[in-house]
C-alpha cells in the first residue's frame, strides 16, 4: 500500500535563470540548481559537471547544489535528498520505507536540433513525436526514489556515525552549517532518473495541470500547482506507477 509524494526540483527561470530541456521523444536533461549557501568544502561547478552549455553563460562557474542525487548521474553513487523548507519537509518526513518520493521539474520544450549528447542525456529518437508536449514549457516527472530511510534534521544530528555516513554525499550535509529539516535516502536499486519525462502539464499550456495532478493527486491543480508538493494515496500511486511505465502516445491530458 505504498504512497507517493512528488516535489519540484531542478533548474528554473529564477535559479540559475534557465530551465532544463525536454526533447520531442520525451528525453530530457537533468540540470540542478546552483548552491547558494556556504559549504564545508568546495563543490563542483556547472562547468565541472559538463553542464556549462545548459545554464546562462554567467552561471557556468557557479557551484552546483546537486540535490537530489541519483545513482549513475553526474558522477554520484547514492540516492539522497534533503530539504530545509517545512512545506516540503513535512510530507517527506511522513514517508515510510517502500513509499515513493517522486521528483518533478519545469522543463523547456526544445527542438531536436538542440539535443544534447552525453552520459547524462538520452538522445532524441529520429521519429520522436511532440504531440503530447505543451507549446513552450511544462512540468514533468523526471525521477524517483523508492524510500529506504527518512530522517528529520534533529534525527540526523542525534544519529550514530554509521547512520550519518549513509548521507555523507548529500548537498545539505555538505553545507556549513547543516540545514536540512528532512533527509531521504532511496534504495539505489529502485531509484533514478527516468528515460523519458512524464507530463504533469496538458499539451495546451504548461500552467494547465493534467489528470495526474487533478484526478490522482490531492492537489486542485489551481494556481501555481507546479511549485507545490503533490500527494498521492495508495490507490492513486498504483495508477500513477502504470502511467510512468506507459508509452507517451497513451498519455492523456
Amino acid at each position: 500500500m505504498a504512497r507517493a509524494v512528488a516535489i519540484n526540483v531542478a533548474a528554473n527561470t529564477n535559479l540559475p535563470g534557465r530551465r532544463g530541456p525536454v526533447y520531442p521523444d520525451g528525453s530530457f536533461r537533468y540540470v540542478p540548481i546552483p548552491e547558494t549557501e556556504p559549504t564545508a568544502e568546495p563543490v563542483a561547478t556547472y562547468r565541472d559537471l559538463g553542464l556549462a552549455d545548459a545554464v546562462p553563460a554567467d552561471a557556468a562557474d557557479d557551484p552546483v547544489h546537486l540535490d537530489p542525487e541519483f545513482p549513475g548521474v553526474l558522477g554520484r553513487d547514492a540516492a539522497t535528498y534533503g530539504d530545509p523548507h517545512g512545506v516540503k519537509a513535512r510530507p517527506l518526513a511522513a514517508l515510510d520505507p517502500g513509499d515513493w518520493l517522486l521528483f518533478y521539474a519545469t522543463l523547456t520544450v526544445t527542438g531536436r536540433d538542440d539535443a544534447v549528447s552525453g552520459a547524462d542525456a538520452t538522445p532524441a529518437a529520429a521519429d520522436g513525436s511532440a504531440d503530447w508536449l505543451p507549446p513552450t514549457w511544462g512540468a514533468f516527472l523526471v525521477g524517483e526514489f523508492r524510500v529506504a530511510e527518512t530522517l528529520t534534521g534533529d534525527d540526523y544530528r542525534a544519529a550514530d556515525a554509521d547512520t550519518r555516513a549513509r548521507f555523507d554525499s548529500n548537498a545539505h550535509v555538505r553545507r556549513e552549517p547543516f540545514d536540512a529539516a528532512v533527509l531521504v535516502r532511496g534504495d539505489p536499486a529502485d531509484s533514478g532518473l527516468y528515460d523519458r519525462a512524464v507530463p504533469l502539464s496538458t499539451p495546451d499550456a504548461g500552467a494547465d495541470a493534467n489528470r495526474v495532478v487533478t484526478d490522482l493527486s490531492a492537489d486542485s491543480g489551481k494556481g501555481p500547482w507546479w511549485r507545490r508538493p503533490l500527494r498521492f494515496d495508495a490507490d492513486a500511486t498504483r495508477t500513477l506507477r502504470d502511467r510512468i511505465a506507459a508509452d507517451p502516445a497513451t498519455w492523456l491530458p
